[in-house]
């Protein structure tokens, strides 16, 4: 068993605090882009094994079907994966909030899911970027599966990493059935330059 890596409380609140202003920004540009408030609750923070994602995610809840987005990002000593889950539900929602003229086939719901990552991603991970004074580059969103259950979306998608700092994020449209979760996954290799540039927003 490897060391297991410890996040300090005034660490896990900075990285709290950062992940909260950042994904402010984001919900700002998904609210202007679907016309509609945006609903956010405070952002969870912990250091996880793979097969303890799929737990994290019961908001999600494992019966319901749900499709899915992950991006690569990497910048100042730190590399991870924004993952973009989707209930399936949120489709027609999210679809009329869009004006998307026609029939929500597979590649419809493709395409929003692509639309809906490139705003919220981008944003969210540049708002962290900033504030932990580094630069982010991005690789291309990449479909992790559509209609499946969690568990089968994240195994299909092997996680090599033995345990990871995860940040979820669930974003919710008032009035509207659409929720997403955004999962920021920084792996072992990553969690020890992360908390260095932590404590230096704390010192």
């Amino acid at each position: 068993m490897g060391e297991v890596a410890l996040i300090t409380e005034d660490q896990r609140d900075c990285l709290q605090e950062v992940t909260n202003i950042a994904m402010g920004q984001a919900a700002d540009n998904l609210a202007r882009l679907l016309d509609a408030f945006v609903i956010l609750p405070i952002p969870h923070v912990e250091v996880l094994a793979p097969t303890d994602i799929v737990m994290a995610l019961q908001s999600l809840e494992d019966s319901n079907s749900v499709s899915g987005v992950c991006q690569g990002f990497i910048g100042g000593g730190i590399s991870g994966e924004a993952m973009l889950i989707f209930n399936d539900a949120s489709f027609s929602d999210l679809a009329d909030l869009l004006n998307y003229e026609g029939e929500i086939d597979t590649q419809a719901e493709y395409e929003l899911l692509m639309d809906t990552a490139n705003v919220l991603n981008g944003a969210c991970l540049k708002g962290i970027a900033e504030q932990l004074d580094c630069d982010f580059s991005f690789g291309p969103p990449m479909l992790l599966g559509q209609h499946c259950r969690i568990t089968d979306l994240l195994q299909n998608n092997a996680l090599s990493w033995k345990q990871a700092l995860v940040v979820e994020i669930n974003y919710k449209i008032e009035n509207r059935d659409v929720n997403c979760d955004l999962l920021l996954v920084m792996a072992e290799d990553s969690i020890d330059q992360l908390l260095k540039k932590l404590d230096i927003l704390l010192d």
